[in-house]
């Protein structure tokens, strides 16, 4: 367990340390890889969705036993993303250097090792008497 409350942690405070700062480089970015961002919605958008998850990764890190089942969905984070940058890549729509989120494949594997390596509480709604829920 200990295994899975590192990943999380580490994994939740890279991505606050890389998500935060792309509030204030949306110019920069338009700039550097044109053409400029013109959905600025869906920009400001993702990275709130992508800095939510960063906090379910800090609970996860925090309670590795029961926040179990929300490793899967950060699994599929994980992977959709690196598994759309590798089809982009191949189709010719990103550089090489627009494939340093390829990180986020490693982070999925270690994710799903500690999926692995992390046991089930055994302790679910379904397995307690109807007197005994909340």
């Amino acid at each position: 367990m200990k295994f899975a409350r590192v990943v999380f942690l580490v994994a939740g405070t890279w991505g606050v340390c890389v998500l935060t700062p792309l509030y204030f480089l949306r110019s920069f970015i338009g700039r550097q890889v044109p053409p400029p961002i013109n959905h600025p919605g869906y920009y400001y958008g993702f990275i709130g969705a992508g800095l939510a998850w960063q906090l379910a990764f800090f609970f996860i890190a925090m309670d590795p036993a029961r926040y179990r089942p929300l490793m899967i969905p950060a699994m599929v984070e994980k992977f959709s993303y690196a598994v759309a940058l590798v089809v982009l890549f191949l189709r010719h729509e990103i550089t090489a250097n627009e494939m340093a989120g390829i990180a986020d494949l490693f982070l999925g594997i270690l994710f799903l090792i500690a999926y692995r390596a992390t046991k089930p509480t055994g302790c679910t709604l379904a397995s307690k008497e109807p007197s005994e829920l909340p």
